[in-house]
């Protein structure tokens, strides 16, 4: 790993550990010295948070945590909910290996969620969930986009993670999805991610209201 990877790698952590807010300036100079790295280094780090959707770069003000607005999150929503319905519905025709990942991913968040892990382990195993389900496209351009969709909501959905302390209800409510792809209930877990993306736009229009 190149020390541009390194520290690229440190800069999420902190994002995800939630030791850096949404919306925070990244000055280069000041990340080089703490990092005792050269600022040109951080500069690439940076241009690597930029293509993850994590940071942004903004006329006249620098580099800055991106921040979801309600508009925002409301467009992701939309997004997100077309491309799993869709991976929903490809359930009966997807290949073993695309539903043994649902299974997988399922299976870990649960575990997680019975152990000491942190608010970026668990956003992480959240996250992967959904993205198994989208995955069950076995479409690479759809994935490419989920995957776009769930690097702009990460720093979020880890913030959420952190303070509503509801992680076995989460763990739940995707167990029992989990259950009507494998009874064929396709209509009944459509219904379901429904109600659960409803539910994850309502908590992440919340986190958002001081921003905006």
């Amino acid at each position: 790993m190149s020390t541009v990877d390194r520290v690229a790698d440190e800069l999420r952590r902190a994002l995800f550990e939630g030791e850096i807010e949404p919306g925070t300036p990244l000055r280069e100079v000041a990340l080089a010295t703490s990092l005792g790295v050269s600022r040109s280094t951080v500069r690439e780090a940076l241009g690597a948070l930029v293509a993850d959707g994590l940071v942004d770069r903004v006329a006249n003000k620098g580099t800055v945590v991106h921040a979801l607005t309600p508009e925002g999150i409301s467009d992701i929503c939309r997004a997100r909910l077309v491309l799993e319905a869709a991976g929903i519905d490809a359930w009966a025709n997807a290949s073993e290996e695309a539903r043994a990942a649902v299974r997988a991913a399922q299976a870990e968040f649960t575990r997680l969620t019975r152990n000491p892990v942190t608010a970026q382990e668990l956003t992480a195993a959240h996250l992967d969930i959904h993205r198994s389900i989208a995955a069950l496209t076995e479409s690479p351009r759809l994935v490419a986009t989920a995957e776009a969709l769930y690097a702009e909501i990460r720093l979020a959905l880890a913030h959420l993670d952190r303070v509503r302390g509801n992680t076995t209800e989460q763990a739940h409510a995707h167990g029992d999805l989990l259950e009507l792809l494998e009874g064929g209930h396709l209509d009944e877990a459509r219904a379901a991610l429904v109600e659960h993306l409803a539910g994850a736009e309502e908590s992440l229009m919340e986190s958002v209201q001081p921003l905006g």
